[in-house]
């Protein structure tokens, strides 16, 4: 196993020569420290299949339950512009624009009472350009705030709505009425400490409609001007993808965004998501998780 670590970044890592199906108690206790210490890690042409992916996840937590039931496996989100007919969308069908809400800076199910813990993204089919993602360390905005701007943040609540945010640019129709209901508007601190390591981090992005006690104005003005400042460099790390590549993040310190492609292009992804922490309604029950994987 090869561990990198990009010299211009705050965050990431990029490992390469790791059999990820047969990774020891002491590799993955390395693995673990890594994504503690730099909230993203990119394995390279791990090439492993669902499967794998699957297990690969549940070593670091509990599973969460995709939003749609699109998917034939409640643990696996597409992530693709092709359709289950194998046809590749159009940008401005139900597909491609809820794909295009993807290209803002957002933490993953931000929009459910408990965000997720972290995110394992799985790269089947890549564009010939473009496709990127990008993340942004949420640690290291926080400390560049100034006094002032962090006192005046300490105890500001987000309220943060799927329905508000997909609705913005369209593609909520790939949900049933019932899977929406079950996405209620729910109130997440915009400063947050993590619960493994203790440090302080900016927890905002696209999913935010306002904060509470403040104007619809405000609120997105505020919000936006943080998301401006945080995601700059050193604070942020672009990984151009090859297929077989995996992409591991944590969303409670984290931003992240995807890249434009040709959308003519083939980009087919999977992705797990690892439940947050405490009692959680969308991490997977243990009945769920006792199913053969497929």
């Amino acid at each position: 196993m090869d561990i990198s670590f990009p010299k211009d970044a705050t965050l990431g890592a990029v490992v390469e020569q790791l059999d990820i199906p047969s990774l020891s108690e002491e590799d993955f206790a390395r693995i673990y420290q890594v994504f503690l210490e730099r909230s993203v890690v990119v394995f390279k042409r791990a090439n492993i299949d669902q499967a794998e992916h699957i297990q690969f996840s549940r070593r670091f937590g509990r599973l969460e339950r995709t939003l749609s039931k699109r998917t034939t496996r409640p643990e696996i989100s597409l992530l693709s512009n092709v359709t289950k007919e194998g046809r590749v969308a159009k940008p401005d069908d139900s597909l491609g624009l809820f794909l295009k809400g993807n290209r803002a800076w957002h933490s993953d199910s931000s929009f459910k009472v408990v965000g997720a813990k972290a995110s394992m993204l799985r790269a089947l089919e890549v564009p010939d350009e473009g496709g990127d993602t990008e993340w942004a360390d949420m640690r290291a905005a926080w400390l560049a705030l100034d006094k002032k701007t962090q006192e005046a943040c300490e105890d500001l609540i987000a309220v943060h709505s799927y329905g508000y945010s997909q609705g913005l640019i369209g593609g909520t129709d790939l949900l049933k009425s019932s899977e929406l209901e079950d996405l209620p508007p729910v109130e997440h601190p915009i400063v947050r400490v993590h619960p493994e390591t203790g440090v302080k981090s900016l927890y905002i992005g696209r999913h935010i409609s306002h904060i509470v006690g403040m104007s619809y104005e405000n609120s997105q003005s505020l919000i936006a001007e943080l998301t401006e400042a945080a995601c700059q460099p050193p604070r942020i790390f672009r990984h151009q993808w090859d297929a077989g590549d995996i992409a591991l993040w944590d969303n409670r310190c984290v931003l992240h965004r995807g890249h434009p492609w040709p959308f003519e292009q083939r980009r087919v992804m999977r992705r797990t998501t690892i439940a947050g922490e405490g009692d959680n309604p969308w991490a997977m029950e243990d009945r769920e998780e006792a199913l053969a994987i497929g």
